[in-house]
């Protein structure tokens, strides 16, 4: 039963009540806000012993069907995208949910209550609650609506009157005249994204040349009031699977199964792959044994079947008849081919028919084949079936002892296939779409091989034609089936997502029917239109009918820019050569463009018009990623005049929620204005919307990435061209890009489990804000520096799994040398992460200051006087010999270098590790050595480039100052000149292993000693690792032991060539001594050791992962630089530790 109390509704809420049944009560108020534009309804649940669920939706006049509005309360879900659920909180002794409704539209608020302990609903009369919402009249203040609504309504108010230079007490009278239009609109029952949605189809496509920032309601910049809102990042929280091989991929069919329990396989098969024929099946297998290698194909069609095939030796694409010494029964050779018959086995109650080929030790590259049967020819999707003999072997990259590995057949083959594959855009899309099919199980390696190919070719370092014409619907029907492949891996293989997103922004979208050919189409309509078919657009016109590219997006832009800026060809040259198009570059496409455009005064406003939406036609076929042709997918475009050309309307517009809708109408209405805030906010809710769709969309799954992929861009670059006025922004405001930074890169990360971690953290610190206090700044300062320790690992990650493919196969190629060194680098700096780690940036001289922190992290106190040189990276100079005491300035340390003889000092705005080998031989060598967060003393240090200066410790960092005159540390060049070291070798003691209570100086090194004499000396609450070490002279016995007689022989070899002064082979030194095997006698003391000090035996858990171990040891015990192998590196200790105890 319910009732119904009313009074004045202008002044007191309207209150319903009900009964629940066992006592529990419902109360519902609904009132009106204090802005009087929109309606708070506030539901209570009394004498209620626990929390229910409101499972609601809103309802406009005359419908029976649930909206969902744009906003609703923290912790609501959206239940089957057809209502909202909220769960209630508990205040006192009630449960209470308050919902804040801004639509003047909605009529009333339905709901029923859900009880999940129970299973139980909760209804009236066995039909929805409903509460009428009472009519929003007309606002009467300016706060309660949208500022930037109102400007952008004063205007187009302005410009109705002829764009007049207006005084601010005009341009005051145009925005209260747009107040009051916009709330006479609202009192008529219309929403604010109708009227928001009308001023977009209204707005003149000429450039906006009114500013309101003079009027009182205007924003100060672009930063202003930016508080970014936090959102339930737990929600987003994604992990790798466990086992991460290229098998398990793989699932086995049951017919493969049994074709592999009959012919046999198991651990010999090298390849097992299964292709649907239709309703039927195909087996692949190839195994080999006793230096044979067989492939056996099997298949579970009736009636005869022949394989028509042949062999490739030098190239994948190569058709050869097969030697004569691997034909199988029943095989007969034709011109060109060979055709085997299949011969049928029985198993059980199954039976198939097989062919099996013995390849003996033929050296081929693969084999080709196609089959008949039924009077049919059946293929691979329209292609031959290929197996490549081709495995994945070990590649030593540099610096990687352990070696490196790489999908070596696929980079290979691509490189045989290169050459057919530059003949077109079409060829290269085909061919790796294939190549994508037959690599999709060797896991991660196989699709960071297909990346690094697409991105060189992104990257303009492979031809995109040459002597092919082609049309751009074809091309764009191969990127089409292409991408389908790479969403179709994409919901297979999860943690791979990343990789494939990187995929997919090096291909355009492309699409079937009439997409690419509305490019050859729209053309001729531009050309027709504003009498331009001669010169530079005839050029274009013919490059576009024969070879369209990405780079005729590039050119449209540059004709576009030209004609807005009353056509100055210095604008035109200005866009392109921005975009990396030279001369050079389009005088070299096969249908060349040597002229520069030319049109007439009176044609500018049909060419921008034209050009504008031609501009879109290219963009949807060549850059898939592109925020507007990505939106407009799903929306169609808006503004007036962009369906003259026949612009297809969007069929994916009832996919989405309503709030995406809103915010992607928000971010087409917005895009590239100055107050990016806002903007900002609603980019990351759009991508916060399409998170869950992208783990379960059917359909085209691709519009729904290459969406997410725009929106993560736009974020980045939206920030970026913020950094201007960064400078200026509030410590608020930094945090909170921070935050929406944070939270973008969690929504583009697969293993994103300390990211999630972080930003919560980040949460926490934003919350407690206390600009002055101390405590607060040492909190903020160690998140940042987890943030910076995440990037560098991911970065680390990206380098070690990417680069030795790009160098691999960029040598293949022949690509250029820079392009490939920087390869890993240059994917890095085009991410999320790299925007981040500049904010951090920003943020840390900040954030060191209020904790009194100085601008230094000093690791080696030392005070020195030196000649300034800067450098990149540390390693590359540390084998070099400077003449004069040196300090240099280096961006990068890792910690492995050496510091080069002749330098007094290093200073970085890295961060190494103050344990690293490099810091431990600065505080040893008495160099001065420390870390740098404060930007603007870092490039002053590098403008005295080859000056002297003095540096000397303080108690807050460090102090410089310039040198007039020769440097009373060194009077005399003498006194600076290296001085001779006795090193006394240590002798081994005959064990290859000790525990923490059995080091000494004459067993273990300093770092050893220095933690074991820390036990029983520090407070309880800090922990001292448990260790045991390798001691000195373990590594000569090692490599004197029987086990390893030959590599000694190999490795005093290379050390008698070394002391020759071929310096080179100290490298192979390295090199072999990674090669060393482990005595019996060292693993079983290690073993004892190790088990007696509660640490655990890495061979418990399998032979790989002690090789892993030993491989570590070998690493850690071989020399870091290869100019010390003569030296101390011979006979250091290895110490092993695990975590505090």
């Amino acid at each position: 039963m319910s009732s119904l109390s009313t009074t004045n509704r202008q002044q007191t809420p309207a209150v319903h009540r009900f009964e629940l049944g066992e006592g529990m009560q419902l109360k519902v108020n609904v009132s009106r806000a204090l802005d009087g534009c929109s309606s708070v309804i506030e539901i209570q649940l009394i004498n209620c012993s626990r929390s229910l669920i409101l499972h609601w939706g809103c309802v406009y006049s005359g419908q029976i069907n649930w909206l969902l509005p744009n906003n609703y309360p923290t912790g609501t879900k959206i239940y089957k995208r057809s209502a909202l659920q909220t769960p209630f909180s508990k205040r006192g002794d009630i449960y209470l949910i308050t919902i804040e409704l801004r639509d003047p539209k909605i009529d009333a608020i339905e709901f029923v209550l859900k009880d999940e302990r129970q299973h139980r609903w909760f209804k009236l009369s066995q039909g929805n609650f409903r509460i009428d919402i009472p009519k929003v009249e007309a606002c009467d203040s300016h706060s309660s609506i949208p500022k930037d609504l109102v400007e952008h309504k004063a205007y187009l108010i302005w410009e109705s009157r002829g764009r007049p230079k207006s005084s601010l007490q005009e341009k005051k009278a145009d925005y209260d005249a747009a107040f009051e239009d916009i709330q006479g609109q609202l009192s008529k029952g219309l929403s604010l994204d109708e009227i928001r949605s009308s001023q977009c189809l209204k707005e003149s496509p000429v450039k906006r040349a009114f500013d309101y920032k003079e009027t009182p309601m205007a924003s100060k910049n672009s930063l202003s009031s930016f508080y970014h809102k936090k959102h339930d990042v737990s929600q987003w929280l994604t992990k790798k699977s466990l086992h991460n091989n290229k098998s398990d991929y793989f699932h086995p069919s049951t017919f493969l199964n049994l074709v592999e329990k009959t012919m046999g396989g198991g651990d010999n098969a090298n390849l097992r792959q299964s292709y649907n024929i239709g309703s039927n099946e195909l087996v692949v297998l190839l195994k080999s044994g006793r230096g044979e290698c067989h492939i056996i194909l099997a298949v579970n069609l009736k009636g005869a079947t022949v394989l028509h095939w042949g062999v490739s030796k030098m190239s994948a694409g190569e058709w050869l008849v097969p030697p004569s010494e691997i034909l199988p029964e029943r095989s007969k050779l034709l011109d060109g081919a060979c055709q085997t018959y299949f011969r049928e086995i029985s198993s059980g109650h199954e039976s198939f028919q097989f062919v099996d080929i013995n390849l003996k030790r033929s050296n081929l590259m693969g084999v080709q084949f196609v089959l008949w049967s039924g009077g049919f020819w059946l293929k691979n999707n329209g292609s031959n079936f290929y197996i490549s003999l081709k495995s994945v072997k070990l590649t030593p990259g540099k610096g990687e002892g352990d070696g490196t590995k790489i999908c070596k057949w696929l980079l290979d083959e691509i490189s045989e296939r290169e050459k057919d594959a530059e003949r077109s855009l079409m060829h290269r899309f085909s061919i790796a779409k294939d190549l994508t099919e037959r690599c999709k199980n060797e896991g991660e390696l196989g699709l960071i091989g297909i990346l690094v190919w697409l991105r060189f070719m992104a990257c303009r370092q492979l031809c995109w034609n040459k002597n092919y014409n082609v049309k751009p619907r074809e091309i764009s029907a191969v990127q089409d089936k292409f991408t389908d492949l790479l969403e179709r891996i994409y919901t297979e293989q999860q943690d791979h997502r990343e990789i494939l997103r990187l995929i997919l922004a090096t291909v355009g979208r492309g699409g079937q029917g009439d997409l690419g050919q509305r490019i050859r189409d729209e053309i001729l309509v531009l050309q027709r239109n504003n009498h331009c078919k001669s010169g530079m657009m005839e050029e274009w016109h013919q490059k576009l009918h024969n070879n369209s590219s990405p780079d005729d997006v590039i050119i449209c832009q540059a004709l576009l820019d030209y004609a807005k800026s009353n056509f100055d060809i210095n604008v035109y040259w200005r866009t392109l050569n921005s975009n990396g198009l030279t001369k050079r570059i389009l005088a070299s496409y096969d249908r060349p463009i040597v002229s520069e455009p030319q049109f007439p005064a009176e044609a500018k406003e049909g060419l921008i018009h034209d050009l504008a939406a031609y501009l879109k036609t290219l963009k949807a076929v060549h850059s898939g990623a592109d925020l507007e042709s990505a939106i407009a997918t799903f929306l169609g475009y808006t503004c007036k005049g962009y369906d003259s050309m026949n612009m297809g309307k969007s069929h994916h517009a009832n996919c989405l929620s309503p709030k995406l809708q809103e915010s992607l109408n928000f971010i087409q209405a917005h895009a590239g204005e100055k107050n990016f805030g806002p903007l900002l906010e609603k980019l990351l809710e759009s991508r916060i919307e399409l998170h869950p769709i992208l783990f379960g969309a059917s359909g085209r799954l691709k519009d729904f990435i290459y969406l997410d992929l725009a929106l993560d861009s736009a974020v980045k670059t939206s920030i970026e061209k913020s950094f201007t006025v960064l400078s200026n922004a509030h410590l608020q405001e930094l945090m909170s890009l921070v935050s929406l930074m944070l939270e973008n890169l969690c929504l583009s990360t697969v293993n994103n489990e300390d990211l999630i971690y972080i930003t919560k953290d980040w949460y926490r610190a934003c919350d407690s804000y206390k600009p002055h206090d101390q405590q607060w700044s040492l909190h903020t300062k160690a998140v940042l520096d987890r943030i910076q320790l995440t990037l560098a690992d991911k970065a680390q990650y990206y380098l070690k799994m990417m680069q030795p493919s790009a160098e691999y196969l960029g040598k293949l190629l022949r690509v250029e040398s820079w392009a490939v060194v920087n390869f890993t680098e240059e994917l890095i700096r085009a991410g999320s992460g790299a925007t981040l780690s500049i904010l951090v940036n920003r943020l840390n001289p900040i954030i060191r200051n209020i904790a009194n922190l100085g601008s230094w992290q000093v690791i080696s106190p030392v005070e020195v006087c030196g000649f300034i040189d800067c450098v990149n990276k540390l390693i590359d100079v540390q084998s070099k010999v400077f003449n004069r005491p040196t300090i240099i300035i280096s961006n990068k340390v890792t910690g492995e270098e050496e510091i080069p003889d002749g330098v007094v000092g290093v200073l970085t705005s890295d961060m190494p590790d103050v344990l690293s080998h490099v810091s431990i031989r600065a505080r040893n060598n008495k160099v001065c050595f420390a870390s740098c967060f404060d930007q603007n003393i870092l490039q002053d240090l590098q403008l005295k480039k080859g000056m002297k200066i003095s540096v000397r410790p303080t108690p807050s960092g460090l102090a410089y100052s310039e040198v007039k005159s020769v440097c009373s540390f060194y009077p005399q060049k003498a006194s600076f000149s290296p001085k001779g070291v006795m090193l006394k070798k240590k002798t081994f003691s005959g064990r290859f292993a000790i525990s923490a209570q059995e080091f000494s100086s004459e067993m273990v090194g300093a770092k050893s000693n220095n933690i074991e004499y820390l036990r029983g000396r520090v407070p309880s609450w800090i922990k001292v690792p448990i260790s045991v070490a390798l001691p000195f002279g373990a590594f000569e016995a090692s490599i004197s032991a029987e086990v390893n007689k030959d590599l000694a022989k190999k490795v005093s070899f290379f050390n008698g060539l070394v002391n020759g002064g071929d310096i080179a082979k100290l490298q192979m030194i390295q090199d072999a001594i990674l090669e060393m095997k482990a005595p019996f006698q060292l693993m079983s003391e290690l073993k004892y050791k190790m088990r007696s000090s509660k640490l655990c035996w890495p061979g418990d858990e399998g032979e790989e992962r002690w090789n892993q171990a030993w491989q570590a040891i070998k690493k850690e015990a071989c020399p870091t630089s290869t100019l010390s192998w003569s030296g101390i590196g011979r006979c250091q200790s290895v110490p092993l530790s695990t975590g505090p105890q």
